[in-house]
This record gives structure tokens, sequence and C-alpha cells, in this order.
């Protein structure tokens, strides 16, 4: 757990979203996303509803997750192989539908692009309005201390509360979104937030949507919950020239899904998150005999 209460400076990936890096993209302009795994998908979800038949690919690098638990060097290393694949995809912009590279990696992924680089964190710093600010993430997130900083640059005086929770992404991977051990794990992590009188919660990790009806009966009415994912889909819904009709459920129908991992596995873990059971093709993303 980290603790803020002084603003930082400017950072420089908040800058390059405010500039003309990101001035427009073609309407059928193609989208890159990735996550760990099925988290992203919170992002994909909104996205595809409120611009349905947006051309995008989606890599759940499932072989790898969770990225929380991972050196800092690691996830660098990670995010550039992914950012890599999606440039040679012809991907017109990333959205990070990760916070823990978008904390730890957000300049290799600039780097590695050679496109506009939209992330989770950035995006939802500059829309929070709150005083007294408490962040769920995982644990290389909340170390990083990347949603302080980002936040103290919108506004100063914050006071922020920072918890990593290792227990969140494996057990919504596995589709456990409420047991008995997930509320005990749950209430430590709240306990410190609480301390603190935070009047809102940002869920730091695309993953901890799905947690939200848990979360919601464990805390005190008022609290707010706050999806990054709304702002950054926000962010990059503002890029294009053009806005689609919004529908009921996500439209896939010009959306690659792809899995470093087992490709029948994320398929039907996919469907538990977007309403439908989407084709999923497995690749790999590391040379032959390279392990992380």
């Amino acid at each position: 757990m980290t603790l803020s209460s002084s603003a930082d400076a400017l950072s420089l990936s908040l800058q390059r979203v405010a500039t003309s890096e990101f001035t427009g993209l073609r309407s059928q302009a193609l989208l890159g996303l990735f996550d760990s795994g099925l988290g992203g998908l919170t992002v994909l979800r909104r996205l595809l509803s409120q611009r349905p038949g947006q051309r995008c690919v989606y890599v759940g690098d499932t072989a790898r997750v969770p990225y929380g638990s991972r050196d800092r060097a690691e996830i660098r290393s990670i995010a550039a192989e992914v950012v890599g694949w999606l440039r040679q995809q012809g991907a017109e912009a990333v959205v990070m539908a990760c916070n823990t590279t978008n904390a730890l990696a957000l300049d290799v992924a600039q780097s590695e692009a050679g496109v506009p680089v939209l992330g989770l964190i950035d995006a939802v710093a500059r829309q929070v309005q709150q005083q007294r600010i408490g962040v769920l993430a995982t644990e290389a997130t909340a170390s990083s201390g990347a949603y302080g900083r980002a936040l103290q640059a919108q506004r100063q005086g914050l006071t922020i509360v920072e918890m990593g929770c290792p227990a969140f992404v494996p057990a919504v991977e596995a589709h456990q979104l409420d047991t008995p051990d997930l509320r005990r794990a749950a209430q430590r992590y709240l306990e410190p937030l609480l301390d603190a009188r935070v009047e809102a919660i940002v869920l730091g990790c695309s993953h901890y949507p799905l947690l939200e009806p848990m979360l919601r009966d464990l805390l005190p009415t008022g609290v707010e919950l706050i999806d990054p994912a709304h702002a950054l889909v926000d962010l990059t819904l503002s890029l294009f020239p053009d806005q689609r009709q919004p529908a009921t459920e996500p439209d896939l129908s010009a959306c690659r899904v792809v899995a470093t991992g087992d490709p029948a596995e994320f398929a039907a873990g996919s469907a538990r998150w977007l309403g439908q059971r989407p084709p999923v093709e497995q690749i790999s993303l590391q040379p032959e005999g390279h392990d992380h």
C-alpha cells in the first residue's frame, strides 16, 4: 500500500493524451487492445456496445496471467512483445485494457507502437472529482504509485490510498466472484481505504468490475465505485470522426480475439463477459524457447 497526499508534476503521458498526437482516427481504423486475460473484456464490451462493428483485435495474454505479481522488468518486456505484435497486425491505435502495463510500461508501449496509445489510468484520472480516493489494484500497479501520480497531476491536495489485491485476479479468472475466502480478502483490502474515509474507490484493474456486486455489499452506502473502462472508452470514441448508434450488446462482427493460452478455455471465459462466445485464435508472442 502507498499513501500519496502531495501533488506531482503533470505526467508525460497525460501531456501526450492532450496533444496533437491524439488528434483523430479514421472511421475504419483498426484498434488493438490487450490484457493479461479476461479482464480487458470489460473495456472491449463497452467499446463494442458504444461503437458496434468497430474493427479491432483483442489479445488475452493468458499464458502469462496474472501480470500483477511479476516484476517491473518482466512487465515492461511483456508490454513490448504484445504491442509489437499489435503493430504487426496494423493497429492504428493501442488501447491498454490493462492497468498493470499502463502503470509500469506506458512509455514502452508508446515507443513500440508508433501510433497513439491510450491507457486506463490517465483517462480516469481526468474524470474523478472526489477529494478522498481509494484505489484497488494489482500489487504491481499499487506499488508503482501510478494512480496517485496521475490523480495528483489533475488536482492537488488529494488523499489517495492505493491497495494491492493479489487474490482478486485469480478469483475472477476462475469465475469465483463471491466466496467466503474472497470476501475475507476483500475486507482486508478495503480496511485501510475505509479508515481513510474515502469517498470513491477506483477499480484499478480491468478484472475488478466483475467483483462490483460483492464490493458494494461490503462498502458503506455513498462510497462510489469507479470503473476506468468508462473513461477509457469515452476517450477512445472521442478520436473518431463519426459516432455510431449504441447497441444493447457488443457487436463483435469486426473483432478478432486471440489468446496466448488455451483458446477454447478463453472462448468459454469470454462468453461470461461478452454475452456471446467469440471465435478465439491461439498465437505466440515469444521467440521459440524463450520463457518469462
